[in-house]
């Protein structure tokens, strides 16, 4: 007796798998890679200016926001001017340039007073900004 083979193989799915495939892989690279897109750190809305800050080498930044009360954060580190002057005394940070980022509401007069702490350690002090919108 002869065996007959009842289940036919469709040789069109055979070429549908690596498609399937191929698009997993990339479900699964946007899935992963998404996390990696978000930017750590302060979000704050930086005053515009039409000019760019060249690209500093390995800068520090120190961030200040203008929640009810003005806070500043060194490397991501909420921190005060007392502890910002004693934190810059650090001699592996010297000669490095140190950015400042201030929301756009933070009082001018603490934004002078970080800059001044910074200026007193020997550190070259930039002003961050954001391009201004497109018209």
């Amino acid at each position: 007796m002869k065996l007959v083979r009842t289940f036919q193989f469709r040789v069109e799915l055979f070429h549908v798998l690596p498609l399937v495939n191929v698009l997993f892989l990339a479900l699964l690279l946007f899935a992963l890679s998404s996390r990696f897109t978000l930017q750590p750190g302060l979000s704050l809305s930086l005053p515009s200016s039409p000019f760019t800050l060249a690209p500093q080498l390995n800068p520090l930044v120190l961030s200040i926001t203008a929640a009810p009360l003005p806070t500043l954060y060194l490397r991501e580190e909420r921190v005060t001017l007392e502890e910002l002057d004693v934190l810059l005394q650090d001699r592996q940070l010297a000669g490095r340039p140190l950015v400042i980022r201030a929301d756009r509401a933070t009082p001018y007069e603490t934004i002078t007073e970080a800059s001044n702490v910074c200026l007193r350690r020997g550190f070259t002090v930039a002003l961050a900004f954001s391009a201004p919108p497109a018209k």
